[in-house]
């Protein structure tokens, strides 16, 4: 079955085409890791995983890169600007390797916590790149597409025809917005720092030697050159926020191009923005929200995780925490039903399984259509064709793709008070007072607990 992805740099929806059969080659856009993630940064992670699940659901191997910008990543391209890693030192008394140790570790407890395995994607730091950024820097400059200025080495995008194709990119309002901080000394206001030179009046902590003199690389250059060190100077797909369109990722493309001569990627996918309160999260707002806030509220990293597959990726989703508390109960309803398997129910129904599955493979195959998808799933535990025991094969089967761990049984925390009247249900059922039974249930039901009578005993689960 065809997979197809919507492409940025085409506009349009594609046919998937590898560059090697059988294998998928992807760059997935990392942290800087100056400070902690929010959840809608987090949201492109969910994305990257869910797509590279897609893609081994139907039988590819995926080769998966995840950068660690630990330097480089300026404030804007103009003069006088600062690396937010440096910045994220002096804020917090610490070193720059300090605080980068310390974000790296809490960004991996974020993939963990939303079940996004580490085990097979690479995550190369800008800071063991600096001599493949520096090589390719030099063979830009070697082919005519860079200038040297007071401040650094500056890439001439006047010189790329293509530059602002990705995203059909209104250069002339890109520009307008350039020249809030303008570097006067840029020949184009879109221009961007390949590298950048170190301050006279103080020593910076992350600076090496290079051909232009002591200095750092700038952002950009980070990901085209660990790209081509590690996937190769084409690959087939690069995710990443929206926020990345118009100028990183634009950048990437002038840079890896004019260096390598060669396409550099097939495929740009990008996810839409989380939104709360109608606007973008954003770490230097108020509207800050950790994965770890969500923690100590109770809630399941994972029901975020259900929230996000309620949305299509490239679709903007409004984040409030009722909208969260909703897909934590969904959540748990599913893993409850899920789990309420009868082994003794032996009926296979071989053909509602196959169509089950093809329709599955429809849906997330048409650019991931997880709500779709996650419907199917609600729709065949409906299904009375299947039993107990298929539904749960199947289901699980399917969360290879979803990613929410719904084989796991969740520990049902009860309210002492709720267990003193399961308590008295229990004896009025042996006493055979049904009506007192049927009413300790809607009492019970009245706290959020839905009960079940079976052989084993009376079982809760959350409603």
């Amino acid at each position: 079955m065809d997979i197809h992805l919507h492409n940025t740099l085409s506009g349009k929806k594609e046919v998937f085409k590898p560059i090697t059969e059988g294998s998928v080659s992807m760059y997935n856009c990392g942290p800087t890791v100056y400070n902690y993630a929010h959840i809608g940064n987090l949201r492109s992670y969910v994305f990257a995983d869910t797509l590279r699940r897609m893609f081994e659901w139907n039988g590819y191997e995926v080769k998966q890169v995840i950068n660690i910008t630990d330097v480089g990543h300026l404030t804007f391209d103009g003069a006088g600007n600062e690396d937010k890693m440096e910045k994220g030192a002096e804020r917090e008394g610490k070193t720059a390797k300090e605080i980068s140790i310390q974000y790296t570790k809490s960004f991996f407890d974020d993939l963990d916590a939303l079940n996004i395995s580490r085990d097979h994607i690479q995550f190369p730091r800008a800071t063991e790149y600096i001599a493949e950024q520096i090589e390719m820097v030099q063979t830009l400059e070697k082919n005519g597409y860079t200038y040297k200025t007071s401040d650094g080495i500056y890439f001439d995008t006047s010189k790329f025809p293509e530059y602002g194709k990705l995203g059909n990119i209104d250069l002339k309002g890109l520009e307008e917005g350039a020249r809030v901080m303008i570097n006067t000394e840029k020949k184009n206001p879109t221009d961007f720092v390949l590298w950048k030179f170190s301050p006279t009046d103080h020593k910076r902590e992350m600076e090496w030697e290079s051909p232009w003199g002591v200095g750092f690389p700038g952002w950009h250059i980070e990901c085209s050159a660990m790209s081509k060190s590690l996937l190769g100077a084409t690959f087939d797909i690069h995710t990443g926020g929206i926020d990345h369109i118009p100028v990183h990722h634009n950048n990437e493309i002038a840079q890896s191009v004019c260096a390598n001569h060669t396409p550099f990627v097939h495929y740009w996918m990008h996810n839409a923005f989380l939104t709360i309160n109608s606007g973008k999260m954003s770490k230097s707002d108020d509207n800050f929200i950790r994965l770890q806030t969500l923690v100590e509220k109770n809630i399941d990293p994972l029901a975020y995780r259900y929230l996000l597959l309620t949305a299509r990726y490239s679709s903007p989703l409004q984040f409030s925490f009722e909208a969260l508390e909703g897909a934590q109960n969904a959540l748990r309803k599913l893993k409850a039903k899920i789990n309420e398997t009868n082994e003794s129910e032996k009926t296979e129904n071989e053909t509602v399984l196959i169509e089950n599955k093809n329709t599955f493979t429809e849906y997330i195959n048409d650019d991931l259509d997880t709500p779709k998808a996650l419907a199917l799933v609600w729709e065949i535990l409906k299904d009375d064709r299947l039993s107990s025991a298929d539904k749960r094969k199947q289901i699980l089967d399917f969360d290879k793709v979803l990613g929410l761990n719904l084989d796991s049984n969740e520990d049902v925390e009860i309210p002492e008070n709720v267990r003193e009247l399961i308590s008295e249900r229990d004896k009025a059922r042996e006493n055979k007072d049904f009506a007192t039974s049927d009413a300790l249930r809607k009492e019970i039901e009245s706290f959020g607990f839905e009960v079940k009578d079976t052989p084993e005993g009376t079982k809760i689960a959350r409603k």
